[in-house]
């Protein structure tokens, strides 16, 4: 049975969320600030974290960042705020995913699927996203299962998306991992390897989504 934790100060909510998650299988623990949320992610070790940024106390974003001193559970951020620059610094902390309140339940559960199935070994010499497998040792892709030829920039590119497959990654930490140093020239670069990577991975192969003024989302099936 997974283990959910909700990090949330209004009652509706945690009993909204409660109530839903649990109808789905899941095993429930709630916190209503966030340091009571940091103590029970300790002691509870969930799997997934549902998580508000407007908490009493410490805010959601600095309750991320202690979690992400010494956890990589995947976090969902649940927040009324839907300013890019708020998503952009909850990513960047470390989030998962964001979802902006209200939402619907059908979306929820989603995102909530698609985050904790994302959880790639980074060791691995192969990563699979859907018709998409990439050879890390020889740095090789193919797509359905015929050699798809990527300069070593397009496969540095879909590699940190294809290990964060459907989870947005900020144009930021692409370019941090791509184009080390150089971020404040690379964005039209980006841009650029994006359009000819959608153009290779064709109508087969896994969506790169845009996420305006945010980042990308690899898709797959």
């Amino acid at each position: 049975m997974s283990k959910a934790l909700i990090i949330d100060d209004e009652t509706q909510m945690r009993r909204l969320l409660r109530m839903v998650l649990e109808t789905r299988g899941h095993e429930v623990c709630e916190a209503a600030d966030g340091q009571l949320g940091l103590q029970e992610a300790a002691f509870h070790r969930p799997d997934v974290v549902l998580l508000d940024l407007g908490l009493p106390g410490l805010s959601g974003i600095e309750v991320l960042k202690r979690l992400r001193e010494w956890s990589d559970v995947p976090v969902l951020i649940l927040s009324v705020r839907d300013q890019e620059a708020v998503k952009v610094e909850a990513l960047e902390a470390g989030a998962d995913d964001y979802v902006t309140k209200p939402f619907g339940t059908a979306e929820l559960l989603a995102r909530l699927n698609v985050i904790q199935r994302r959880r790639f070994t980074r060791q691995s010499p192969q990563i699979t996203a859907g018709a998409l497998v990439l050879d890390l040792l020889h740095h090789e892709a193919t797509l359905e299962d015929a050699p798809l030829k990527l300069t070593p920039t397009e496969f540095a590119l879909i590699k940190v998306l294809a290990e964060h497959a459907g989870r947005i990654v900020t144009q930021n930490q692409i370019i941090r991992q791509v184009w080390a140093g150089q971020s404040s020239d690379a964005s039209e670069g980006l841009r650029v390897h994006i359009n000819h990577l959608r153009k290779k991975l064709g109508e087969t192969g896994p969506k790169i989504v845009n996420e305006p003024g945010i980042g990308y989302r690899l898709e797959a099936e």
